[in-house]
């Protein structure tokens, strides 16, 4: 597979740019494209700069909203439900991340549901903005539905992420950024462009049959939950993932389960729709709402140094901490830059040819 590497000011200023053409305000196009940048930097490939052309292609199909009017719409001391009046989820979940820790900062914790919003990037880009004022973050939201409930063959729910983030000391942040199916559709994406079947285990087949071919959903197919199966624990995978969907969603005024709208712009959004958009829920909680700052900082030092020198099955293959695979992929990004497969860049270019604005090589 041929890559060329960019560096992170490159693929930020294209994209910026590329908001910017949309109708994006320059603060709001800014904050979106460092959203994907983030990613990217990370090694979350699949939700960097190459679902940039995705979200052209929503805003051209005018559902996403490029100047949206986001507004508290109902809240208390502690909480509040956002709507996004259709904007773009790279902008709106910042903003109620903002919201909760200003909540957070008076009440000792913040939380924020969103209504009428759309794909929000790496859950980790919003835990990690409490984790910069010593909070502990939580990030959530829902997706078009690609994944079967344990025991059924339909398409329900969505990959539903979820993400907590908890500041330390002398180490990173433990942050746990997890999809709340078998696999993420974002690996499915990288497995097409690839041409990689994926291991067994991810989806089944319209016939609910398990498959290896990363075209499957195209065919009918489904992702599975968390587990797999009923025999490993998918009933686990499926209650995270109905838990993401309430809290987006049903506690929101979104769209939930299969009436999400999808985030490919050839497919329609259900015409029998049961709230707003995309869901979200966010929250900050003040460690020193608990005890000393420094305190639990220390302890979670001790935490982490004592799993990462638990005794393993294999010596070279220690035990990794939440968060630990993106902190190295950042580090390295961002001094020897961001490989993107020769297939994302020939998709950025067309778009940028479309949009009449520079290549991005």
């Amino acid at each position: 597979m041929s890559y060329t590497v960019f560096s992170a000011d490159t693929l930020r200023s294209f994209t910026e740019t590329v908001f910017k053409s949309m109708g994006c305000s320059a603060a709001h196009a800014s904050l979106a494209a460092d959203v994907l940048i983030k990613a990217d930097l990370r090694g979350i490939d699949s939700h960097g700069v190459a679902r940039l052309s995705g979200y052209v292609r929503l805003w051209e199909k005018k559902r996403i909203n490029a100047t949206p009017n986001i507004r508290i719409v109902h809240e208390t001391a502690s909480t509040a439900t956002i709507d996004g009046d259709g904007g773009l989820g790279l902008v709106i979940a910042p903003f109620a991340m903002q919201i909760a820790m200003q909540k957070a900062e008076n009440c000792g914790s913040g939380w924020v549901s969103v209504r009428n919003s759309n794909h929000f990037g790496i859950a980790a880009y919003h835990t990690l903005m409490a984790v910069e004022k010593d909070m502990i973050g939580f990030a959530m939201t829902n997706a078009s539905p690609l994944v079967a409930p344990t025991h059924a063959n339909e398409r329900l729910l969505g990959t539903n992420p979820m993400c907590y983030a908890f500041p330390a000391g002398k180490y990173p942040p433990v942050v746990v950024d997890m999809a709340t199916s078998a696999a993420a559709n974002g690996k499915l994406e990288i497995a097409q462009r690839t041409g990689k079947p994926v291991p067994e285990g991810w989806i089944i087949d319209k016939n609910g049959q398990p498959s290896t071919n990363p075209h499957e959903l195209k065919e009918g197919g489904s992702l599975v939950p968390l587990g797999s199966d009923s025999t490993h624990g998918s009933h686990k995978g499926f209650g995270l993932g109905a838990t993401v969907d309430i809290l987006s969603a049903v506690l929101s005024g979104a769209n939930y389960g299969p009436w999400v709208p999808p985030f490919v712009a050839f497919l329609e959004p259900p015409a029998d729709p049961v709230g707003l958009g995309i869901g979200h829920f966010l929250g900050a909680m003040r460690v020193d709402g608990f005890r000393p700052k420094e305190e639990f900082k220390n302890h979670l030092d001790n935490w982490i140094q004592r799993f990462k020198s638990a005794k393993t099955i294999d010596p070279n293959q220690p035990v990794i901490i939440p968060g630990e695979p993106e902190l190295e992929a950042e580090q390295d990004r961002k001094t020897n830059g961001i490989p993107l497969v020769n297939a994302v860049v020939e998709d950025l270019n067309a778009l940028a040819a479309k949009l009449e604005l520079a290549p991005l090589v």
